[in-house]
């Protein structure tokens, strides 16, 4: 099996493409400093402020959302894509790319589409269930299908043959000694070592409810003892905060290094993204899951097998209120014996190493 020598990624749009995308090729460069990492994604996409201040070379290629329904704009679809594919194609021919490792979103499907023309090895990486759009167009051109979780293969036809390899995850959250780094965790948001800690993150889309549920009940848990590192997220109204309140309650819009929010945390309020389920369960956090509800319910199929594993709760987002998390933190949050058993149980479902699954993976595709 002969060393990579280039290799093309595509993701973009959102953070769940963005963030295991710039894991596994933090992973490739970890493995061969000299391979050629070349990354496409599109003018308008996340990933512009995320890949090039990591280091890796993005290529900026014209990328269509593609319809769900057939009308006009499916109809100008093919001559759109093309001119897409052209793009990426002249990308892969330039950096000479021995395989295309797709992450999903639309700047995906022009590289599928130029590698599929080319005849050369395409990988795609699949974390939720049903498949997003870009990769159930991309698996129509290979076989060589990785999934993130292992309930994945069971919930998708077209997942059926799909490997399991995890979740690439930063080796900053991968290799996370929360035990270890908790004082200084929480010394670092101004939070006291001695009382348990409830760090709240909803993401930035569709969180307000989340925001609204747990600075209802900040009193209630400040009396109790428990402290709040809440981030707000940079596109929600900031939340009002009693100010005389006898523990802290830290708010943030927005938090880049989240493994210091797990690092100070006993338990964890999130959403049910498929990257916050591969992170929180890979380093063993217990968490109470609330899935965003105007969606398929994906993030409540990603929560579920984790949850029934012992790793979490999950609740639906209607039911949270200050109320219900009054009844149901407090008690959880101040029994260490419950959150060391939902920790473990999380730990044991999760996996750290989805990073060099995936290029373990990746390397076998190649040599087919």
């Amino acid at each position: 099996m002969g060393p990579l020598r280039s290799v093309v990624l595509c993701g973009g749009g959102t953070g769940g493409h963005i963030y295991p995308l710039l894991a596994f090729a933090d992973c490739l460069r970890r493995h061969d400093p000299s391979v050629r990492i070349t990354c496409l994604g599109t003018p308008k996409g996340l990933e512009n402020e995320l890949i090039p201040p990591a280091g890796y070379d993005l290529r900026q290629i014209p990328a269509y959302q593609l319809p769900r329904s057939i009308n006009m704009s499916l109809v100008r679809t093919p001559d759109r894509m093309w001119k897409a594919a052209r793009a990426a194609g002249k990308v892969i021919d330039e950096v000479r790319a021995d395989v295309v490792v797709g992450f999903g979103g639309y700047v995906s499907v022009p590289g599928y589409l130029a590698a599929w023309r080319r005849e050369l090895p395409i990988v795609i990486h699949e974390v939720n269930v049903p498949p997003g759009v870009a990769n159930r167009l991309g698996m129509k051109f290979t076989k060589n299908v990785a999934v993130g979780f292992p309930h994945q293969p069971s919930q998708a036809e077209s997942l059926r043959d799909a490997r399991v390899v995890g979740v690439p995850l930063r080796r900053g959250i991968a290799g996370l000694d929360r035990a270890a780094m908790r004082n200084a965790a929480r010394a670092h948001f101004g939070l006291r070592p001695d009382l348990p800690v409830l760090f709240v993150a909803g993401g930035s889309q569709g969180a307000r409810s989340i925001n609204l549920a747990v600075s209802g009940a900040a009193k209630e848990l400040a009396r109790n003892g428990v402290q709040v590192l809440h981030v707000i997220g940079a596109r929600n109204e900031p939340v009002s905060v009693p100010t005389d309140l006898p523990v802290p309650y830290v708010t943030l819009p927005y938090l880049s290094e989240m493994e210091l929010g797990y690092a100070a945390a006993d338990l964890m309020l999130a959403r049910g993204g498929a990257m916050t389920c591969a992170e929180v369960a890979a380093i063993g956090l217990p968490a109470i899951y609330v899935p965003y509800p105007h969606s398929n319910q994906e993030q409540k199929r990603n929560a579920l097998p984790v949850v029934e594993a012992g790793g979490g709760l999950l609740v639906d987002d209607g039911e949270l209120t200050p109320a219900w998390l009054e009844r149901t933190v407090i008690p959880l949050v101040r029994d260490p014996q419950r959150l060391a058993a939902m920790g473990a149980a999380a730990a044991a479902y999760g996996r750290r190493d989805g990073d060099v699954a995936l290029l373990n993976f990746v390397y076998e595709a190649v040599s087919r």
